[in-house]
């Protein structure tokens, strides 16, 4: 969009108020919202906002960011005020006072893996698959650890009692844009999908924010708390985000090989050839909480295993049937509270490594890795991935590819933060260790 275009339908949508909107390290929403008198200051990059207040930015000494907005992903929100004004928001990338790139933004550490891409004549398609629970609250709106509903997977109603919800998420969705292709109830009660198309990776990584902020709304307006905590409930299956990628070449599917076996091309195969070589760094952006490695056990139908498969979904890569432009490679392992930008930075970074280095995945996997025993995994040489947040920031650390593709800033400050967590995870004393130790010992 132009910056005429931008103000004009400002105004004929009576938006009093843009919101510069930006992700700190975490993948967590963060804006500054100016009124209409500063919207032309607002499209030419010139707010500016306190960094030292956003966790893994800035020292204080250093604290002044620049908001410097993508003109293409304005867009007016369907809400409106009590007056009848709207507000508008713009994805914004963060600049340092004197215009330069800053460091620790998670959209341009995308952006720089984007780049590189193209400089190999590629360019990346991302299509996620993010799940999500929805809890009651209770009159004083404290979030319950109660399913709305006791639904299945494909259930509808009486039983699937979130479904007028989801019909307004995806009503919402749709009016910004979005092109949903499929919404349902998921395995466990309470839980959820909704798939919207593919794109290209940077737009991909902005409807994922924009969609957890859209389901958390509509949510609370509902009554209900929509969480994408990757193990809300012990016993059920957790929240995944299994994200679809194929790479472009110039404007063919640079996945499709018709002659080759499984008609996937040397591209694709060293592709996944390259997330499975740093799967177990790659795990540490990809599914970042302590809580994300209760998701990853055996039981669940959650992907362990590192291998990949062109049938079956029980390892880490999986490669759906469809052909022609739709073939793609589908990395199971990462959950929806990741950070978007950094996860499909990586992705796409261990992808790149395995096309320079021709790194060959081995034979496809095709029976259920759940029902082999550790005997067989050993013949086949299948390897896990690390079963905890300290085992993968210990992978992480030693991965090369993975700490470029952060850049030294943002690894820094993620490894030190997520090292805290951990630390604070294993201080404390939990209800588990209670009930198992404190009569028996």
């Amino acid at each position: 969009m132009t910056r005429e275009e931008i103000l004009r339908l400002s105004d004929e949508e009576k938006c009093r108020f843009l919101r510069l909107q930006f992700t700190d390290l975490h993948g967590v929403i963060k804006n500054v919202e100016v009124p209409r008198s500063q919207f032309e200051k607002a499209l030419d990059g010139q707010i500016m906002f306190d960094g030292s207040s956003i966790e893994g930015f800035t020292r204080i000494e250093e604290s002044d960011m620049l908001l410097v907005p993508d003109w293409d992903t304005f867009q007016v929100n369907p809400w409106q005020n009590p007056d009848g004004s709207r507000v508008a928001r713009m994805i914004c990338d963060v600049h340092r006072p004197d215009g330069e790139d800053f460091a620790g933004c998670p959209r341009l550490a995308l952006k720089r893996q984007v780049e590189r891409a193209e400089a190999m004549g590629f360019e990346m398609m991302a299509g996620p698959e993010a799940e999500f629970f929805l809890f009651q609250k209770d009159a004083d709106g404290k979030t319950l650890l109660d399913t709305h509903d006791v639904g299945g997977y494909f259930d509808l109603t009486p039983v699937d009692l979130g479904e007028e919800c989801r019909r307004d998420i995806v009503i919402v969705l749709e009016s910004m844009g979005f092109e949903v292709e499929a919404a349902h109830h998921e395995v466990a009660p309470g839980q959820h999908e909704i798939d919207f198309k593919y794109a290209d990776a940077l737009a991909t990584a902005d409807n994922v924010a924009t969609f957890r902020f859209v389901v958390k709304k509509v949510a609370l307006e509902h009554g209900l708390h929509a969480t994408f905590m990757p193990k809300p409930i012990f016993g059920v299956n957790g929240s995944g985000m299994h994200m679809n990628q194929s790479l472009l070449h110039d404007g063919a599917n640079a996945f499709l090989d018709e002659d080759a076996r499984w008609q996937l091309s040397r591209t694709a195969l060293a592709y996944i050839g390259g997330m499975l070589d740093h799967s177990a760094a790659l795990v540490a952006i990809t599914n970042p909480l302590v809580n994300s490695y209760k998701r990853l056990v055996p039981g669940y139908e959650a992907p362990t295993n590192i291998a990949w498969s062109e049938k079956n979904r029980s390892p880490l890569v999986r490669v759906p049937a469809r052909r022609g432009m739709s073939t793609r490679c589908e990395l199971r392992m990462p959950d929806p509270s990741c950070n978007p930008y950094l996860a499909l930075a990586c992705m796409l970074a261990a992808g790149l490594d395995g096309i320079e280095r021709e790194l060959d995945p081995g034979e496809p996997v095709n029976k259920n890795i759940f029902a082999m025993s550790a005997r067989e995994k050993r013949r086949l040489k299948i390897k896990e991935l690390p079963g905890d947040l300290s085992s993968a920031l210990d992978r992480l650390e030693k991965d090369k590819v993975m700490l470029e593709a952060l850049g030294g800033h943002i690894a820094e400050h993620y490894v030190a933060a997520k090292r805290q967590e951990w630390a604070d995870y294993i201080s404390h004393v939990h209800p588990w260790e209670q009930e198992r130790y404190l009569h028996g010992y």
